[in-house]
Parts: structure tokens; sequence; C-alpha cells
């Protein structure tokens, strides 16, 4: 998820926006901290420390949810529907991915393993719906292929992260008008 922030303020400031005025308002904190309990239980997981796992469902929701502080101070709301359908769309390609799988979500590591983000055991380990990619996966290519050392990320998962880009780069964007 962090990645997803940094990559809109990136492209923000290429286009010549000011990303200063973006930590001025208190509404984006919410947003940062959501993130760095993201980022601490993704630490976690490389001591192998998996118990906090079972919790990133409920830290995906109300790390979305706080999002609405900054949609409704900076009147985002296209960019809110744009971003939720990209949500929607997401989650029915991994709900598609799972409903082929029999119930779980094949994950194909490759830099994680380098990284040390996973190890072999992982999976044994991990007591829920990711399981082991293999040559029996049904439509592999929506299934967790997408590497990134510190998670593996699925089509679906990319959809669903244009929320967070979509929501950040506009703000962004809309509070440099405003102190045009």
């Amino acid at each position: 998820m962090i990645e997803t922030i940094l990559i809109a303020m990136i492209v923000a400031k290429i286009k010549g926006y000011k990303l200063k005025p973006l930590f001025k308002y208190w509404g984006i904190y919410p947003v940062l901290v959501f993130i760095s309990l993201y980022l601490f239980l993704n630490i976690e997981a490389f001591f192998g420390n998996y118990y906090l796992i079972k919790y990133t469902g409920i830290l995906e929701s109300a790390y979305i949810c706080s999002f609405f502080i900054v949609i409704i101070k900076y009147k985002q709301y296209l960019s809110a529907i744009i971003g939720s359908t990209a949500i929607i769309f997401g989650t029915l390609l991994n709900m598609i991915a799972i409903s082929a799988n029999n119930g779980k979500m094949p994950v194909f590591p490759t830099l994680s393993y380098l990284t040390g983000y996973l190890k072999p055991d992982t999976f044994t380990k991990i007591n829920d719906i990711h399981i082991l990619g293999s040559g029996a996966t049904k439509l592999k290519f929506l299934t967790d292929i997408i590497d990134i050392g510190y998670s593996i990320l699925s089509v679906g998962d990319v959809f669903i992260r244009i929320f967070t880009f979509v929501i950040i780069f506009n703000t962004i964007k809309s509070i440099n008008k405003i102190k045009g």
C-alpha cells in the first residue's frame, strides 16, 4: 500500500504539484497511521511472526475507510466513485480466482523468497486462504503472481490499489488548485 501512495506522490510531483500542503491537513494522518500498521504487519512477517496476518482484512477495511475524511474535506466524490469501482472490479477478479481454485488463492512467490519475506514453510504456518501455487492452479493470471518482494499481488489487488492512487493524486491536485 505504501508504494501506491509513493507512486501517486511521484506522479503528482512530476506533474508539478507541491506535496507539502497534503501534510498540513490532519485528515491525511489516519491514512498514514493505517499504512504504518500495515508496514508493521509486513515487518513482522519478515521476522517469521505470522500471528498478526489474520488481522489484514480488518486493517485493509479500516485503511480504506480512513480515506473518507480526505474525500469529504477535498470533495473527491468522483475520485471516490472511480476508486470504488476499481475496488469492486478488483475484488470480483480475486473472487473469481479463489472460486476457480476451491476457495483458495494460489500464490507464486519469486522475489519474496530472495528478500526473506516468505520461506518455503510459510504456507503451512499461515492458515488462511493463501496456498502455494502449482501446475494445477486454474486462472493463474488472476492469482497472486506479482511479487514485489514484501507482498505478492494479484491483478485484482492492483485494481484495488487504484483507489488509493486516485484519491491521493487527486487530493494533491485539488489542494494545489486551492492554494493556487
